[in-house]
């Protein structure tokens, strides 16, 4: 029995706009950088604003010059903090690049710490498993890229390495505190060597790790952290209008695979064990899947502001 002429126009339809979904993610979206901005409520009150450029998943390889001009682009905005969480590498010959495209931001004070892309060459996978349940396969197999030159030159800049230590700065007149950890997709995140109750001898505390797993943001919100800045989901990286994000890579929930929000996910400002929770969607996807939809590559100016007096 032959298909109806409605089945057959109806999936040459969806072929259709599957194909020009594609063309969009992989030929435009994915390139189309983006500067998301946000207000944080965190400050003690009376304290001047502060201005933290959170950037995240570069996945940079070589031949990505327009992300590496965008990149350079955002020193413009004059942050007064970076905080870079992870996956900066996509190829072992990109740190040259990689620092020139940073530029005047290593001059700007920064923590950092790493994800399993910055350890571990990308390898050809099959991008339905994406959309699979985690089977705790990582990919260390592949070649290890020189991450402890990474970390070299971000320390030489100046910038505090967060992973799994605590670390302090003063930028401005604003003394924060910081506890972080390395990647917890990999498993490398030692929540024992930061525990414990964040100082109150400071005016900001900020938990930063790559991937949000909740056994890592249920700590730094028990232990007193403001904000807890991660990357990792790629903002779900090809998302449905609507709907959004269908994974996140990680155990956090995918209402919350991209931008501000609380953590936990019910809590409120003034609740004890809560923060906020900002997730970058990241600037950058694994070379073997290059796409994006509705989903940009972004980096964030999060505008710290003094909290709200009752």
């Amino acid at each position: 029995m032959r298909p109806s002429r409605f089945f057959q126009r109806t999936v040459a339809i969806g072929a259709l706009g599957g194909a020009a979904a594609l063309a969009w993610s992989a030929g435009y979206e994915v390139r189309a950088f983006a500067l998301r901005r946000v207000d944080v409520p965190v400050l003690p009150p009376g304290q001047r604003p502060l201005k933290v450029l959170h950037v995240s998943d570069l996945h940079m390889t070589p031949g990505q010059e327009r992300k590496q001009r965008w990149l350079r682009s955002l020193a413009a905005l004059e942050p007064d903090l970076v905080v870079d969480t992870g996956d900066n590498l996509a190829h072992p010959r990109v740190i040259p690049r990689l620092l020139s495209a940073f530029g005047p931001l290593l001059e700007t004070p920064g923590v950092f710490v790493l994800g399993s892309n910055d350890y571990f060459a990308p390898s050809l996978r099959n991008p339905v498993r994406y959309l699979l349940p985690d089977d705790g396969h990582r990919n260390t197999a592949s070649p290890r890229l020189p991450v402890g030159t990474l970390r070299s030159a971000f320390t030489r800049a100046g910038w505090l390495d967060l992973s799994n230590t605590r670390g302090r700065l003063t930028v401005g007149d604003t003394t924060i505190a910081f506890a972080g950890v390395d990647d917890p997709h990999l498993g490398y995140d030692d929540l024992g060597a930061v525990a414990g109750p964040s100082p109150g001898d400071v005016d900001l505390r900020i938990g930063v790790t790559h991937a949000p797993y909740l056994r890592v943001l249920d700590q730094f919100a028990a232990d007193g952290y403001d904000l807890t800045l991660a990357g990792h989901t790629h903002g779900g990286q090809v998302c449905l209008p609507i709907k959004g994000a269908l994974v996140t890579n990680c155990d956090l929930d995918t209402a919350r695979a991209k931008g501000l929000h609380r953590h936990p996910a019910d809590s409120q400002p003034d609740d004890a064990g809560s923060n906020w929770l900002h997730v970058s969607a990241g600037a950058g996807t694994s070379p073997y899947a290059p796409v994006r939809l509705c989903c940009r590559p972004e980096a964030t100016l999060l505008t710290l502001l003094p909290r709200l007096s009752r």
